[in-house]
């Protein structure tokens, strides 16, 4: 008896000290998006570089519903990290548009990414060469109540457009391509990182314009919706188009919740710029995302770690 119990207790000092000799796991759920987007394949880099260079780490992406529905994960407790608009963010730390009465007051900025730009499309000989020329148009303005839609709405507004000055189509990407090509709409509004495969699909059989959104309009929209950047599309990335387009984007960026642990955030950060390489090997944006332009277009209060990251990296 005596015996088995002195193998007990060193069974128990064993299991004590591997115990103590083994990292603290840290458990990361990154929310993403669908699997043929670009969320998804940053996630997975992501998650990759942080469990490589991060002692006991162990992060994994997530498919999910992308912006709005990462929102609610994470809120939910079932996401740490989500990859997120900032339009979307903004909204959702501020209780507005698709957010109304559901505000996430504890939402806090990690880094933006890169860019997903507004683009209005037209075709070439529709004579709009403006979005003052919206007036008396059809304009797919995209799905009701989606990030798109109130990019569209925010551009007019700073025009001095509402949707009283316009027919109004709730269209998506492709439902507004098709529209378009058919000659039942007059322009449409989108938002996605360019070349836009649905834009591709309307220059393959109709010579199109990009209207751009000036630096005046640029200005006065920026003034009252701070999430916004600006952006040129450059000339040649669809047919026919000869000179660079000067519009407006948001930011795909991360964010997180204000518990999550400060000097975590910092770790992450900084393996995360360390290793650019693996996330353009991941998605050919990944090489937007840099540390010169990790708070530009910032739509919301930095997380503490990433504040004391940047405040010492840049």
């Amino acid at each position: 008896m005596k015996k088995l119990a002195l193998i007990g207790v060193a069974f128990v000092a064993l299991i004590l000290a591997v115990s103590c000799g083994a990292p603290k796991q840290t458990f990361v759920n990154i929310a993403s998006g669908g699997t043929g987007g670009t969320y998804y394949p940053l996630a997975g880099a992501m998650a990759n570089i942080w469990n490589d260079n991060i002692k006991g780490m162990n992060a994994a992406a997530q498919t999910t519903g992308a912006s709005v529905a990462n929102v609610n994960l994470l809120r939910e407790g079932n996401a740490d990290i989500i990859f997120v608009q900032n339009d979307i963010a903004y909204y959702a730390v501020n209780g507005v548009e698709m957010f109304k009465d559901n505000q996430m007051a504890d939402l806090r900025g990690m880094a933006t990414l890169y860019p997903e730009t507004c683009q209005l499309i037209v075709l070439a000989d529709s004579g709009i060469m403006s979005v003052s020329d919206l007036r008396g148009k059809k304009v797919a303005v995209g799905a009701a109540g989606s990030g798109v839609e109130a990019n569209a709405r925010q551009i007019m507004e700073a025009a001095s457009i509402t949707y009283a000055d316009i027919n109004p189509q709730y269209l998506s990407f492709n439902e507004a391509a098709s529209n378009l090509k058919d000659g039942n709409i007059d322009a449409a509004f989108l938002t996605a990182g360019y070349p836009t495969a649905a834009v591709q699909d309307i220059a393959a059989s109709k010579k199109i314009r990009v209207v751009p959104v000036t630096s005046d309009l640029a200005a006065r929209l920026m003034s009252n919706y701070p999430f916004y950047t600006t952006t040129v599309i450059p000339a040649g990335i669809y047919p026919g188009m000869d000179s660079d387009v000067a519009t407006v984007s948001v930011k795909a960026m991360l964010a997180v919740s204000s518990k999550l642990d400060a000097a975590t955030i910092e770790k992450m950060l900084e393996s995360l710029y360390g290793n650019n390489d693996r996330l353009t090997a991941a998605h050919k944006m990944g090489a937007m995302v840099t540390l010169d332009t990790a708070t530009d277009g910032m739509s919301l209060t930095l997380h503490p770690g990433a504040e004391k990251y940047y405040g010492s990296a840049k």
